[in-house]
């Protein structure tokens, strides 16, 4: 026992100095996950030693990825599942999957690293919704066009692996498996007509549950664990991956709280990001073998490169073709197909089975999963450099230095002063939006009175910026997106 208190000590310790430390880095560039991640690399038995991935940590590190699983199918909407961009979404998938199949059978690399396997092709197609999602909460990206894109596009980067996972690796029969599917999704159902229907009846029982919900009997949250637990084991007992019961756990809280609740998904997130899913990525680090990486390089470098490849390119053609119901500029639509080539959870899944059963060896296995870290920070910075690189225009920056040389000095500050200026305008209009729905709601608290009076003295602070810079802050909301700095 004291080890794993000490080791759950040392993770505990890791999760509580990682926002700090990536908050203190300049520019906020390196998510808390790659430190989690890393940290886990470099302390774990692979590394220091210091951490022991007993049985204990190994139990709470399964109630991390679940935990992880549920809010990310939690986030997911039924009605954008059905909708235009989602069934887009599903057949971007349906064409990452048969291109992951073409290239890991057809390739002699991969026929040659002994990775020619189902379990490669399924990496190969996933988006890490569940690892995505507190980074576009951190970049104020959720609720815009890209953050709506990144999660249409990643619901199916996330759900299709999974499910092919339960069909494409399961060692029974086609029929046992179909059949035991089968028996899982009524079960699911059964767990979401239930509730569904005692609240559409008012049923005494559901108005017990919701006026405790926020007493000491956390009767919501205690119903929620027990769902998300429940599931997992009917997974274990089916011999399905523990993902899927726990992303199914998710998708049937969405469909019964369709309209969301601010406060149970508090709680949910108090929980998981607070306590289990910290300790999955610090143990999902401590299963990198840095040996059996540095032994690999050519290996880790393509399966990146292929993942860039093979889930990016497809995103953003289908971006591109669809530009008529998704209008998105061209650097916006390599930022959504960058976000979606992020991996790791369903990575760490599938290896682990594919060790499990026999078929990928575990030293290939670290390999992968340390190139899913890796895009866990590098698909988010590309991203991010994207969008900015962008802004500043630099095709047509190049073009005024080739006709101005003695003037690069000027043109290249003019053009760092129009990304500046439009960041000012996005940062405006968010501030703006907040305002005024602060300002319809009747009867403001004492919190919402401060945070319209913050939300108030940025504005104005913004538009004494904008005033510095020649400009009228009334006229900014209509700035072309090409917009040339005014010369003095």
């Amino acid at each position: 026992m004291t080890q794993e208190l000490v080791s759950l000590t040392i993770i505990m310790a890791v999760a509580a100095v990682s926002p700090i430390v990536a908050q203190l880095i300049p520019g906020r560039f390196i998510p808390q996950t790659v430190l989690l991640l890393a940290a886990g690399t470099a302390l774990g038995p692979y590394g220091l030693g210091v951490i022991e991935v007993n049985d204990a940590v190994k139990l709470l590190n399964e109630l991390g990825m679940a935990f992880l699983f549920l809010l990310a199918g939690y986030e997911i909407d039924p009605k954008r599942l059905a909708g235009h961009q989602g069934k887009v979404g599903l057949l971007t998938w349906g064409i990452t999957l048969g291109l992951a199949w073409l290239v890991v059978t057809f390739l002699p690399f991969f026929t040659k690293q002994g990775i020619n396997g189902v379990a490669t092709v399924i990496a190969l197609t996933t988006t890490a919704l569940g690892t995505l999602m507190p980074i576009l909460k951190e970049r104020n990206l959720e609720g815009t066009p890209i953050g709506d894109a990144i999660i249409s596009y990643g619901t199916w980067g996330e759900l299709g692996p999974i499910l092919a996972m339960a069909i494409l690796l399961s060692t029974r029969t086609g029929w046992q498996t179909m059949l035991v599917l089968g028996a899982f999704l009524a079960i699911c159902l059964l767990c979401a007509m239930l509730p569904t229907k005692a609240l559409k009846t008012g049923h005494r029982l559901y108005r017990f549950l919701t006026e405790n919900a926020n007493t000491s009997s956390q009767t919501l949250m205690r119903l929620t664990t027990f769902l998300l637990i429940f599931l997992v084991t009917i997974s274990a007992l089916f011999e399905l991956d523990a993902v899927l019961g726990a992303f199914a756990a998710g998708f049937i809280l969405r469909y019964i709280i369709p309209d969301g609740s601010k406060s149970l998904e508090m709680k949910l997130e108090g929980v998981g990001y607070g306590f289990l899913i910290p300790v999955f990525f610090v143990v999902s680090g401590a299963a990198i073998n840095v040996r059996a990486v540095a032994g690999r390089p050519a290996l880790l470098v393509a399966f990146i490169v292929m993942l860039m490849l093979i889930r990016a390119v497809p995103v953003y053609v289908a971006l591109s073709l669809d530009k008529r119901e998704n209008p998105l500029s061209s650097h916006h639509r390599v930022t959504v197909a960058l976000y979606c080539t992020t991996a790791l959870p369903i990575i760490v899944a599938v290896t682990s089975l594919a060790v499990k059963v026999g078929t990928m060896q575990s030293d290939t296995a670290s390999t992968l999963v340390a190139a899913g870290a890796i895009t866990v920070f590098l698909m988010p910075l590309l991203g991010s450099i994207t969008y900015q690189v962008a802004d500043v225009h630099p095709v047509t920056a190049v073009r005024e230095i080739a006709h101005t040389p003695s003037d690069w000095q000027t043109i290249v500050r003019e053009h760092a002063q129009v990304r500046a200026l439009l960041h000012h305008q996005d940062r405006l209009k968010r501030m703006a939006e907040t305002l005024e729905s602060l300002e319809k709601q009747e009867g403001l608290n004492g919190l919402d009175s401060r945070r319209a009076e913050l939300v108030e003295r940025a504005r104005l602070e913004i538009d004494r910026q904008l005033k510095e810079l020649g400009l009228d802050p009334q006229l900014t909301t209509q700035l072309p997106h090409n917009y040339r700095y005014p010369k003095n």
